[in-house]
């Protein structure tokens, strides 16, 4: 399967049998990033935590209490 990363727009063949592609081809919603470019958002993100100013927001984890 032809794949276009959505970062750098390069063109890669994965195997068409695997998860991702299946997932791709099933949910349009799933895109393919090349691995160089997870990479370079990966390392970025951890100097961006490194300085102390990066918040991740989610949202607070809640307590069930059993009764």
């Amino acid at each position: 399967m032809r794949v276009k990363c959505v970062l750098c727009e390069d063109v890669h063949n994965i195997d068409s049998n695997c998860l991702k592609a299946k997932r791709m081809r099933n949910r349009r919603i799933h895109t393919y990033m090349c691995p160089p470019c997870q990479e370079r958002i990966r390392e970025r993100t951890n100097e961006r935590k490194a300085t102390g100013n990066f918040k991740l927001y989610r949202e607070p984890v809640k307590e069930q209490h059993l009764s």
